[in-house]
């Protein structure tokens, strides 16, 4: 009995080859999913082991009312981990990637008030001044950020700085200003690490830095969308559970102010 194959072999090449299609775009969508950040997940934040040499020490809060300083709450904050290791020192300090790094700040203070403020940057071994600049209070109390511009010489790699931002409530600084104070740290991140945030979009470069410790850039990174896109509910969430892993989700709903 003769059997013509023609059609079968057809029908064959057809269903192969629609396997094949569906498989490919199957491979195709596990990949682009394992890439994204699932906006229910909270960011998981990693703190750094102490720097070598004394602790960083430093104050995360402006503190109590000086002078003709109003006692506002929340303070005068820096947007910042704080650790107590040892047990009887608060240290404040992170790192960073960068060679000129944004640092964050929560101002409780506006415009009107007519205070003076200023942002310092110091060699934390030498004590010498890198950079010093005054800050311009907001038009209503908020979150800043200050920017180490190009003009001052790149951070170097495990060098530590120390940065005040101090507020005086006297305008001709007469008594001592509200002020806080931390170290900050460049550290390269290792080649694993790099080939992630080459290849993440800015939302997963956030989990990515947070989850290695490199805090001033998961925290400028997520600021800085926010910035552009204020009214989208993620990017909230996603800056509600970052601060709120290092204890300041009190300052979640204050503006974030773009002064540049």
């Amino acid at each position: 009995m003769n059997i013509n194959l023609q059609p079968m072999k057809l029908v064959l090449a057809i269903v192969l080859s629609s396997t094949s299609l569906l498989a490919s775009f199957t491979l195709i969508g596990t990949q682009a999913s394992s890439t994204q950040l699932p906006s229910q997940e909270p960011i998981r934040v990693n703190l750094p082991q102490l720097p070598p040499g004394p602790a960083p020490g430093g104050r995360r809060f402006g503190g109590a009312r000086r002078g003709s300083c109003p006692d506002v709450k929340p303070p005068l904050t820096a947007l910042v981990p704080l650790t107590e290791q040892p047990a009887s020192v608060t240290n404040v300090w992170g790192l960073t990637t960068e060679e000129h790094p944004k640092l964050w700040f929560y101002l409780p203070y506006n415009k009107s008030a007519g205070y003076a403020a200023e942002f310092i940057l110091l060699d934390d071994e030498s004590k010498d001044s890198v950079y010093n600049t005054a800050i311009a209070l907001p038009e209503q109390a908020g979150v800043i950020g200050v920017s180490i511009p190009q003009r001052v010489p790149p951070l170097q790699v495990g060098k530590r700085y120390r940065w005040f931002l101090n507020v005086y409530c006297n305008p001709q600084k007469q008594s001592a200003p509200i002020y806080v104070e931390g170290v900050i740290l460049r550290k390269e991140p290792n080649q694993n690490v790099a080939n992630q945030l080459q290849k993440a979009q800015p939302l997963q470069q956030v989990a990515i830095y947070a989850n290695n410790a490199f805090w001033y850039d998961a925290l400028t990174t997520l600021a800085e969308m926010r910035q552009k896109n204020p009214q989208n509910p993620t990017l909230q969430t996603k800056w509600t559970d970052l601060l709120a892993a290092v204890g300041l989700d009190e300052l979640a709903t204050k503006p974030l102010i773009s002064q540049e």
